[in-house]
């Protein structure tokens, strides 16, 4: 008999992960993106509107997690819908999906860390954050365990940062800029529910580690809907604290929101605390960002559809270390190079069109597979098509030139090689 040679492409990742972990890798992939960056740009869409597009944007991302969990438990490969687009739908279809979380998860990476750099590096934003996914990059390659317990230290820090702040936050809650509370019509609320769709999306990382948890078919769905509601309730929680205090016109121009809102309720001198919040939050999502991208082009590269060296499995610790140290690389430039707001609204782009072939991947499954009603898919897939239309139009431009680089390239591929 043959030993596979773990740095083949072809070689399996190791099954370490339970529920704990995945749901905490889901939950840190979340919380370090809502709470600290993504308020701010979707306040200024809305208004007061900001809470009716969490409503939204909430509920679609239940009816992606419901597609995921039912998907995951059939196909439970890394690579997330990239794979069961591919089996359900068609290689196009899979291509697409793979394509779209890789870009938009990798401009995710550059938001995280760039929150990261703003919180804890003030001035020295760009080189703090390149070092940060420098550094993280190291630990995803040292094994997925060192990834989850990492996380799980960075996301206890973070909830008691959050619980504190909302317990501050409420007795000073006022009618601060009660003139500007109206909300800012329906394109207004759908475009906010697009950006802070950026913050929901963190359980596709449990959905891409498919390959890496102990018996999938029941760990995956448990870890994706415990890890959604809870972010959900602490998104409700905190975001309305702020609101509450800041105002709708003052948080869209703030870049740091709690921080701001923990000032204006009279409580300066905790304000470091809530960065340090902030930091370790932007760092446990960065972590498992760079964690679920590496995972995603684990898959891709198997199948050829991105250079097949990006397959290579590391013999001692078995990750896919080329495909991570491929991501820490790009994203290290764009940290170099883009803004935070921006790549929030492209990341939001791509992550939609990812989700929106994931429902259209759990629709086609028969009633032996099927865990929820077709219902939820449809509603799922329509939803995420119209916050996809509804985002910044620089947004919706530079996603679709992304996307139209990558399936021409695919198709030149193909040409070639056929």
């Amino acid at each position: 008999m043959v030993t596979p040679n773990p740095q083949s492409p072809g070689a399996p990742l190791a099954r370490r992960l339970g529920t704990v972990d995945a749901t905490t890798i889901g939950l840190g992939s979340m919380l370090g993106a809502g709470v600290f960056a993504v308020f701010a740009p979707a306040a200024a869409a809305a208004g007061s509107g900001l809470l009716f597009a969490l409503v939204i944007a909430g509920f679609i991302a239940y009816c992606n997690a419901t597609s995921s969990a039912q998907l995951a438990a059939v196909h439970p490969a890394s690579g997330g819908t990239y794979v069961y687009g591919r089996v359900r739908l068609g290689h196009w279809w899979g291509f697409t999906a793979g394509w779209g979380f890789v870009i938009g998860k990798t401009a995710s990476c550059a938001a995280m860390a760039l929150t990261f750099a703003a919180y804890a590096a003030p001035g020295f934003e760009r080189p703090a954050a390149a070092l940060a996914v420098a550094v993280l990059a190291a630990v995803n390659c040292v094994g997925i365990t060192r990834t989850a317990a990492l996380t799980r230290i960075l996301l206890v820090l973070v909830l008691i940062v959050l619980a504190g702040s909302a317990a501050l936050l409420y007795p000073s809650a006022g009618p601060a800029g009660a003139h500007d509370w109206l909300p800012r019509g329906p394109l207004g609320a759908l475009q906010a529910s697009g950006l802070l769709f950026f913050a929901f999306a963190g359980y596709a990382r449990i959905a891409t580690l498919g390959e890496e948890v102990r018996d999938p078919a029941r760990t995956i769905p448990r870890a994706i809907l415990l890890a959604l509601p809870i972010a959900a309730v602490t998104y409700g929680i905190v975001g309305l604290a702020v609101l509450l205090v800041l105002g709708p016109h003052a948080l869209a121009a703030s870049t740091a929101p709690i921080a701001d809102a923990i000032t204006a309720a009279g409580y300066p001198q905790l304000t470091p605390v809530v960065r340090i919040g902030a930091a370790a939050a932007s760092l446990g999502a960065l972590l498992a960002l760079i964690a679920g991208v590496g995972r995603t082009g684990l898959a891709m590269a198997r199948e050829g559809d991105l250079p097949r060296s990006l397959a290579a499995v590391h013999p001692r610790f078995q990750v896919p270390h080329h495909a991570e140290l491929t991501v820490a690389a790009v994203v290290i430039a764009l940290v170099l190079t883009t803004d935070l707001r921006g790549a929030i609204g492209f990341s939001s782009f791509g992550v939609l069109v990812y989700y929106a072939i994931a429902n259209a991947s759990a629709f086609t499954q028969p009633p032996a597979e099927r865990r929820w009603p077709r219902a939820l898919n449809a509603a799922g897939l329509a939803g995420c098509l119209l916050l996809a239309a509804t985002l910044p139009w620089t947004s919706v431009v530079a996603g679709l030139a992304v996307f139209a680089v990558g399936l021409g390239l695919r198709l030149l591929s193909r040409a070639r090689s056929g």
